[in-house]
This record gives C-alpha cells, structure tokens and sequence, in this order.
C-alpha cells in the first residue's frame, strides 16, 4: 500500500494529535509507538501522554513524538495534566478504557468540541462491583467517543451496544516481524539455547504467554498437563507472564507435580515462541491476541480457545478447542504432539493467515483517515 501522506499544504497548519496511553499492556503500548512514527513520518505532530516507564519501555520520542507524563490515576492533577495537553490539539487519540475515561474528563465541558478517537484493544476483566463500575466506565466512554475502532468485530458491536455513536472495525497490528525461523535459520544456536535453559532438550517445549490472571484459562490449562504427565516423554509448559495468581498456581504445579514452569515476564517471548513445539492459548476471554499473532508469525502450531476474537483472528490456522474445557485442550495437544504432519500444515496456514492482516503502514493509513475525516472543515452551503 502506498504510504498516505499528511503532510500540510502550503500555509496549512501542521495537524496536532495527542495520544493518550493509560500505562497499557503490551499490545496497547506497541501500537502507541507503531502508530506514532507512522504519523511523525506522515508529517502529523504527536504528543504521547503516557506515565514515565511505559515512555523508557517503548520510546516514544525515539519516533519523533513528545511525551508527557501523566501517570495511570484518573486523579484530579492527572487530568488537570492531560486537559492543559489537549487544550492545542486538532484531535485526541485514547488507547483502552481508562485512558479513554481520564481523556474523556480531561475534554468535558469544552465550548468547541475536539474529536475523540478511541481505540479499544479489549475489554477490561473483573467481577462483582469492580466489573459494575467498569461497565458504567465503558458507558460514558463511548457514549463521548466521536469514533471508536475496535480491535475485533465483537468489541465494535460491544462499542455499539455500550452507546458508541460510531464504531468501526480498526485491527492493531504487530510491529514488523522478522522473516519466518525454519531449522536451519538458527546461527546462533538460541533454540538450543533456550530450550536447554528450560529444561526441555529431550521433550516437546509448550509455551504461553500472558498475565496470570483468572480469564486467561491457566487453571484450565493446570488441568490439561495433569493428562500430559502420562505422556513420553512428558511436555513441558513454560508460562511466561506476571499477575495476582501466581501464588495460586505455583501452589498446584507443587502439589499435583505438574510439568509446569512459571518463569515470570520475559523480553524475549520471539525466542520462547520460536524455541517452542506448540503454543497455548487457552483464554477464557481474549481480543485482539498477541501471542496468536506472533505465534503464526513464528511458524508455531497454536492451541487456543474459541474465545472472543480468537476464530475471527486465526481462521483455520490454529487448532480451536471450547473455552474451559480442559480435556479438549489435553486432547488437541495430544494429537498435534503425535502428528508431525498436521503440525506443519499448520506452520503454513499460519503463514498464509497472516499476510492477511493489516501491516503497521495499512493501519496507520487507516488510523489517519479517520483523522483527515474529523478535521476536515465543514464546508459552508
């Protein structure tokens, strides 16, 4: 695709964006940037308002953009920071539901409307009261959106159903991928590496990745390698990732003995993909999934749940199982780890699954007509 510019016409003033990024996962953040430096590049001024680590985590500056720091709380100073920010702007970005709510404060009760994208990368998970508040969250934060792009087909019609006035498709890709691993594109032996570092020189290596929190399945996933032990020999599964359940779950591999390994966050997940036989995916609930993506990037077989925007994303790329079943998932990694054959026909339908979605030019392409969209001046009649 040819690279849209926006660059101003002459004696046209330059058009000033702010993005608003609340701290974000990892998916979020790396959109942020990809999305900055297709703008900066396109001749759009770019402010990221974003707290001072995600800033030395992602480098937004080094794209071109400014930073702000404006920290994660929805606290009256913060959106003091972020209205004083957007006072100059022709058009403010948010990325994910409390970034849109402080950007949402941060523009109420302003004469002249600025124009309000949101980009919704998934839903927020919590129960009880917290999931209440979050959904009334949600509620004004679509219902002041002048556009929301949802990352999947069930966030625009969950945007929709939530109020949004006008809700889109818009899918966030991945920073650009290298080229495809095969065996002998390894010279400097990290497979070998890794695997022996894991602890899976003589045994097939299952990797997932993602926060250890209840709707990523990982109980579900517990419940499947108690099957595995029987094998021979017997899978490792390695999880990649932080958060409140860890105690937990460190408390049942110990007490059942399973063949698990919590190993923490990882800044090297495309050398744990690429080291591993399978990847697991056993969500509950999951959006735009970024292990599903760099998976089939990776040219590894993946086992995910039928959940939320995972079919839409991975097509018949992957083997689908019912979500918290667990002798499905137990089953499916069974048969993959027993037929070489299937394994890489799906190598090469993920492959082919993934040149259809968007590259970072294709979305910053269609990020920025929605801008030339909002900021075009009315013309009088």
């Amino acid at each position: 695709m040819t690279p849209v510019s926006s660059l101003p016409p002459h004696g046209q003033s330059q058009l000033r964006t702010v993005q608003v990024l609340g701290g974000g996962n990892a998916g979020s953040s790396a959109h942020v940037r990809s999305l900055a430096a297709g703008l900066v590049a396109r001749g759009v001024k770019v402010m990221v308002c974003a707290p001072d680590d995600a800033e030395h985590t992602y480098d937004f500056t080094g794209t071109g953009a400014d930073h702000v720091h404006v920290p994660r709380s929805s606290d009256p100073v913060s959106v003091a920071t972020l209205r004083a920010v957007c006072a100059d702007a022709d058009l403010v970005h948010a990325h994910g539901l409390h970034a849109s709510f402080r950007a949402a404060l941060a523009l109420g009760g302003r004469r002249v409307r600025t124009p309000f994208v949101v980009t919704w990368h998934d839903r927020v998970h919590a129960e009880g009261a917290r999931a209440q508040l979050l959904r009334v969250l949600e509620r004004r934060v679509m219902k002041s959106a002048t556009v929301v792009l949802g990352a999947t087909s069930e966030l625009v019609d969950g945007a929709r159903r939530s109020g949004a006035r006008d809700a889109r498709f818009g899918p966030v890709a991945l920073p650009a991928w290298p080229c495809p691993p095969d065996e002998s594109d390894d010279p400097d032996g990290k497979r070998p590496k890794i695997r022996a570092e894991l602890g899976a020189v003589d045994r097939p290596l299952l990797i997932a990745v993602g926060s250890l929190e209840r709707h990523r399945g990982y109980d579900v996933l517990l419940d499947a390698a108690r099957t595995w032990r029987r094998l021979d020999p017997v899978p490792l599964v390695v999880l990649a990732g932080e958060g409140p359940l860890r105690a937990e779950l460190q408390r049942r591999i110990e007490d059942e003995e399973l063949p698990v390994a919590l190993i923490g966050s990882r800044d090297d997940v495309t050398d744990l993909l690429s080291a591993a036989d399978l990847a697991l995916l056993p969500s509950r609930r999951e959006a735009r999934s970024v292990l599903a993506q760099e998976a089939l990037h990776a040219r590894v077989p993946l086992v995910a749940s039928d959940a939320g925007g995972i079919p839409e994303l991975v097509g018949d790329a992957a083997e689908l199982v019912p979500a918290g079943d667990a002798r499905a998932l137990a089953d499916a990694v069974v048969r993959l780890l027993a037929d070489p054959a299937r394994c890489e026909r799906l190598r090469e339908e993920g492959l082919r699954q993934a040149a259809t979605w968007p590259t970072e030019d294709e979305t910053v392409a269609q990020v920025l007509s929605v801008y030339d969209e909002l900021t075009q001046p009315v013309p009088l009649l």
